[in-house]
């Protein structure tokens, strides 16, 4: 039998304390004359089945989201299999949540003595092991565990013996996603936490204000926290201070992952920690200081508020960060201040484990810049220079660098680059999978059009200028792009598009885009976004989607027989495999959604 992937996990450190909390006498209840372990009536029984005689061996698999696994000595002999990955979580939803419940019930590698029981600690079968009101605690403990905090906590005061399932749920939580309400949040969270002594990963999304209070509640309760998450809502303030966040850092030395929203009170801060690997901090603002002592940091993402009056040195960050942290992989920084000054602190750390690079924003990037960057680092997957100044000269030293590691390319909101070098850049690089042009080709008409106080002598050159970059067109052709990103590119007027790789277009606000010159053969297309476009190109578009479709149904060559009768003949790389075969395949049908609010 298989079960569904548990929200809750115990790690190997509390998996002995959950066995012994599994050990609980049932409620006592009139009418049971059958033995509890082997069913047969009590009356001048000994029954044979006791715990001396089945032996058992607890394991925890690091791997495994289920609580804690129990092998009986019937299934010892058998291969282990190789437990499941853990899901990682982009959103912060919920605790408990059915979101990320993965059905195994068609596994054939799973049976009913499994080693991976998420009972801990018991030497009866769960099915006959009854708590009050009849029900098994093995489908009591499958129902509970899947609840929110609220409903497990309503489901406390149902009886004894849901109370005593409820416990050792609360003891064998791993990772906790919780949602904090505007009144009561400390006593709630308080009182949450310490039922979870086990807890490692935590994420909260705030209602209400965030502040030391909080932060020393949650050191405090969780003495093995390795990663937490603050997300707060739009009411909410994060009153937390540098100095506080620091001591927090500093006080839990097996926090790994620090992800926090409403970093606009930090003031200043001093991080030291050598086991911190990823550190997300957003809506910073005027930060007097910033210290980095994390040798082993691999990710770290600073998204600055997009305020003119910001007063944060980001060349003296950079280069700090630069010299404590060489071991980065990962770097976002998102300001209005950054400029090419910024990335020259940046290439000269020289962090040969470089792979992704996100410089948002930074209207003072050019092509002296990518330059720079291309120079330093060769090895570079992703490059976001999204909101910068640099030209098609730029695209060109990027494809003239990184041909051979480059899959996504993103450069949003640059007005200084053209169809050309977007046709230029899928050209060069082979292994481009995704690539974002987003509001870079843009008809003049739509965002500064030539106001009233120029003169007569500028007003023909703006006319000009408007006109050629107004009509402009894109041709693509690549084996291996999946997502391509074009909206707000109202410059466009003509489209061809030859991806059979492609899934995912977003042509939203492409006003001046022509059906009749919209050419789309990419037969994996799975999503086209056109929220704004123009309805005689929202119907181009689902007539050669559908198009594709049928196209692809018709892949193979059909002809008739003797008798009349038709037949569909196989195309010749799939004859040999099914003549060994012999089973028939049928051909997937995908369609294609046009997305329109």
């Amino acid at each position: 039998m298989h079960h569904p992937q548990p929200h809750i996990s115990t790690p190997a450190s509390a998996s002995f304390a959950a066995a012994a909390a599994f050990d609980f006498k049932p409620a006592k209840r009139r009418g049971s004359y059958n033995c509890g372990r082997c069913g047969l009536p009590k009356k001048g029984h000994v029954c044979h089945l006791n715990s001396s005689t089945n032996p058992t061996s607890i394991s925890t698999p690091t791997s495994s989201p289920s609580a804690v696994t129990v092998e009986n000595s019937s299934s010892a002999s058998r291969p282990p299999h190789a437990p499941p990955i853990r899901q990682s979580y982009t959103h912060l939803r919920r605790a408990l949540s059915f979101d990320d419940i993965e059905t195994r019930a068609d596994s054939p590698e799973r049976d009913l003595d499994d080693s991976d029981s998420p009972y801990p600690g018991m030497d009866l079968d769960p099915d006959n092991e009854m708590v009050s009101g009849g029900l098994p605690a093995g489908c009591l403990w499958e129902v509970l565990r899947r609840l929110p905090p609220a409903g497990l906590l309503a489901s406390a005061s149902v009886c004894k013996g849901w109370r005593e399932t409820t416990k050792r749920l609360w003891r064998a939580a791993e990772e906790l996603r919780l949602m904090v309400p505007p009144k009561g949040q400390l006593r709630f969270i308080g009182s949450v936490l310490k039922k979870c002594p086990s807890l490692v990963r935590l994420s909260l999304k705030m209602e209400s204000d965030v502040d030391a209070t909080m932060l020393a509640c949650i050191a405090f309760s969780c003495p093995n926290l390795e990663s937490m998450d603050i997300s707060t809502s739009n009411t909410a303030v994060n009153r937390i201070t540098g100095d506080e966040l620091g001591r927090f850092v500093a006080d839990k030395r097996c926090l790994t992952s620090l992800k926090m929203e409403g970093c606009s009170n930090l003031g200043g801060f001093v991080l030291s920690s050598s086991s911190l690997s990823t550190l997300w901090l957003s809506d910073l603002y005027s930060l007097s200081k910033m210290v980095f002592n994390c040798p082993n940091l691999k990710e770290v993402s600073l998204e600055f508020s997009r305020q003119e009056n910001d007063t944060t040195d980001l060349t003296t960050m950079v280069d700090a960060m630069g010299r404590s942290c060489p071991r980065l992989q990962n770097i976002h920084i998102a300001s209005v201040r950054l400029s090419h000054a910024v990335v020259l602190s940046l290439t000269a750390a020289n962090l040969r484990g470089l792979r992704m690079l996100s410089l948002v924003l930074g209207s003072e990037i050019t092509d002296a810049s990518v330059a720079a960057i291309a120079s330093s680092y060769s090895k570079l997957e992703l490059l976001d220079l999204s909101g910068s100044s640099i030209s098609d000269s730029g695209i060109g030293m990027i494809c003239n660098v990184l041909p051979n590691t480059l899959s996504r390319l993103l450069l949003a909101l640059c007005p200084n680059i053209t169809s050309s070098g977007i046709q230029f850049a899928t050209a060069q690089l082979p292994l481009l999978e995704l690539m974002d042009c987003g509001m870079s080709v843009c008809d003049p008409d739509s965002q500064n059009s030539p106001c009233d106080e120029s003169g007569d002598n500028e007003l023909p050159n703006a006319l000009n200028n408007k006109l050629h970059l107004m009509y402009q067109k894109l041709i693509i052709k690549h084996s291996r792009l999946k997502k391509l990103s074009l909206w707000g590119c109202s410059g466009l007027d003509a489209l061809c598009l030859n991806c059979p790789e492609l899934n995912d277009l977003n042509l939203n606000s492409c006003k001046n885009l022509h059906p009749e010159r919209l050419l789309l053969q990419c037969p994996s297309l799975q999503d086209v976004h056109a929220s704004g476009c123009q309805e005689s190109l929202i119907g181009a578009i689902k007539s050669q989607v559908s198009d594709s479709m049928v196209s692809s149904e018709n892949q193979f060559q059909c002809k008739r027989l003797a008798d009349g009768s038709k037949r569909v003949r196989a195309p010749d790389c799939l004859s040999q495999e099914a003549s060994d075969d012999k089973k028939r395949r049928k051909v997937v049908e995908q369609q294609c959604k046009v997305l329109v609010d």
